[in-house]
């Protein structure tokens, strides 16, 4: 008689579902990153796109209220906190950094909260449009761009 080895016999369920296991990880983790990465890229025009209307705004404003000479008044205020807010918004994607700083690199920028960042950024905007009596634009991004 052939010598018969039982105990893979048992353990052949588990031996199948460990290696489907695997092999649908792997290949989750690849489309995840795929998915991932283009979501990201859509979320970031988005989030941009409304930044640079909210800096276009308050350059514009600025600059009528440095030619009406009104350097001292609320609004040049709010305007000068909203584009200093504005130029604190990280430009790289925090993920792609490694997750400790190097030699030099202060700990701030890797630790910014950029949804707390853009909750404040959006009240300077409020602020902003208060002060020079405009109504604030809800923002809603812009469809799709058809290549």
């Amino acid at each position: 008689m052939t010598d018969f080895d039982l105990e893979s016999l048992v353990h052949l369920e588990e031996t199948f579902y460990d290696d489907g296991y695997q092999g649908g990880f792997a290949h989750g983790r690849i489309h995840g990153l795929i998915e991932g990465r283009a979501l990201g890229r859509e979320k970031g025009y988005e989030m941009w796109e409304e930044i640079g209307f909210y800096e276009g705004f308050a350059m514009l404003w600025q600059s009528i209220l440095l030619r009406d000479g009104k350097q001292e008044g609320r609004a040049f205020q709010h305007s000068k906190r909203l584009l200093n807010l504005i130029s604190t918004f990280p430009l790289v994607n925090p993920s792609n950094v490694e997750t400790s700083p190097a030699v030099g690199e202060d700990d701030a920028e890797m630790t910014t909260d950029i949804p707390k960042l853009f909750r404040q950024i959006r009240s300077k905007y409020k602020a902003l449009c208060t002060t020079v009596n405009v109504r604030p634009k809800e923002f809603e991004p812009s469809p799709e761009p058809s290549y």
